[in-house]
């Protein structure tokens, strides 16, 4: 995937742009909170000084092709609350993962994560020619699980001791994943409050 692009992404609900270290003040709004960080395996951003590690790294991340992280931007306020990413290229062989994906508190179960969702699979399946899209999660964070069963995601099956999360605590991650025929349906059911309008 070429990372250097500036790929920007809408519907009626979300737009997506990259994201920068110029989105500081937005995200000072929505970013300390403990509970978004619980299960992820990036530090937690607790001060200003974290947040800026953060966003320099995602830019970093970005430069060096490893993930193409958004910003995620509330349309009906015109205010960026979270960010969520592309990762995990694996474009010969016709996947990625979409991951790293937090939102504002304020934001959650407002429809903007499944909108996100819609435009990040719309654009794998179409302008990347996608076969595959993976999601993961921590098997305990069974909010984010219900999330991705909810958008059609199908369970695959659990990784033991996977990789590191907060407070250098191996866990256990949970892998789901979208294929291309599957995105034919979705898009005309889970998603097509957001699909009909673009």
């Amino acid at each position: 995937m070429d990372c250097s692009r500036c790929i920007t992404l809408e519907n009626s609900r979300v737009r997506l742009r990259p994201l920068e270290c110029s989105d500081f003040e937005d995200l000072k709004a929505v970013i300390f909170d403990d509970e978004i960080w619980r299960f992820t395996t990036i530090p937690n951003p607790s001060d200003a000084v974290g947040l800026a590690a953060y966003l320099t790294q995602a830019v970093q991340d970005r430069e060096n092709h490893r993930r193409y992280p958004f910003a995620i931007i509330d349309r009906q306020t015109g205010r960026v609350v979270g960010s969520t990413s592309y990762g995990s290229f694996a474009l010969p062989e016709k996947r990625l993962e979409i991951g790293w994906t937090w939102i504002g508190r304020d934001y959650q179960r407002t429809g903007l994560n499944r909108a996100a969702k819609h435009l990040l699979l719309k654009y794998a399946f179409g302008e990347l020619g996608c076969e595959r899209v993976e999601l993961k999660t921590d098997a305990r964070n069974w909010k984010s699980r219900e999330a991705m069963r909810r958008m059609g995601a199908t369970e695959e099956g659990v990784l033991r001791s996977h990789m590191f999360t907060q407070g250098g605590q191996r866990r256990d991650s949970v892998y789901f994943s979208i294929l291309k025929p599957e995105w034919d349906q979705l898009r005309l059911t889970v998603f097509r409050e957001f699909d009909a309008r673009g």
